[in-house]
């Protein structure tokens, strides 16, 4: 499948913007969308569509939400945009190795890898209160349950619409535009069928694909994305 501008034509060559010094800006890009982002901009492009149900949740000190899954399927992208939208939320990540953090006594807290702490920041995170938010390979329902907390389960693995996974993706896009007044690339919901079918809802692998696909397309001066 070929990606088009919003026009509907095929991008390259259509502009005569050769001149300029970004390989990126035949697409009418900065940078390839696709690479690393911060954690503020994380929080800017995350596409969450059950955050204002969840950030109401979060109004009962007693609950606690969990985002149960593998890496690379947005665990951490939820917390952040919560934390994006409550401001006196306390964020703290803990590592795979090295020191780990102090765990915040601010309410509510979002823990991220939750199932790194040891037995002791559990019992402190428990004994807190709430409300709190964890992304974790682990479920820790019955701890949270047995601790008196209201559990909200969110499995981040679960299957993505593809007319979900082309908004995420073409916000990325959105946010390396060029200039406002030329059309950019769009992955259509053909394209994004097409991505979970090879990579089920991972966005990490889809992201580091198109990454990938994406720098061969500008050395090769080649359409893109290519056939998938």
């Amino acid at each position: 499948m070929i990606l088009t501008c919003d026009s509907g034509v095929p991008f390259v060559g259509r502009w005569g913007i050769e001149k300029m010094q970004s390989p990126y800006s035949v697409y009418n890009l900065q940078r390839n969308p696709f690479g690393e982002l911060t954690r503020k901009e994380r929080a800017e492009l995350a596409v969450v569509e059950e955050l204002d149900e969840w950030v109401a949740a979060l109004a009962d000190g007693r609950t606690a939400i969990q985002f149960v899954g593998d890496c690379g399927f947005g665990k951490t992208t939820h917390l952040l945009a919560i934390e994006k939208r409550l401001a006196n939320a306390a964020y703290v990540y803990y590592p795979e190795t090295g020191p780990r953090p102090v765990l915040p006594r601010e309410r509510p807290v979002l823990v991220d890898e939750a199932d790194r702490m040891g037995w002791r920041q559990h019992m402190r995170l428990l004994l807190g209160g709430g409300p709190i938010v964890i992304g974790t390979h682990v479920d820790y329902s019955w701890r949270l349950q047995r601790a008196g907390f209201h559990v909200m389960n969110v499995n981040v693995e679960r299957y993505k619409q593809p007319s979900l996974l082309a908004k995420i993706l073409n916000r990325r896009i959105e946010a390396s535009r060029l200039f406002e007044e030329l059309p950019i690339p769009k992955i259509d919901e053909g394209v994004a069928e097409q991505l979970l079918h090879r990579f089920d809802s991972n966005l990490r692998r889809i992201e580091h694909f198109l990454y990938e696909r994406f720098q061969l397309s500008i050395s090769e001066q080649t359409p893109w994305p290519p056939a998938i």
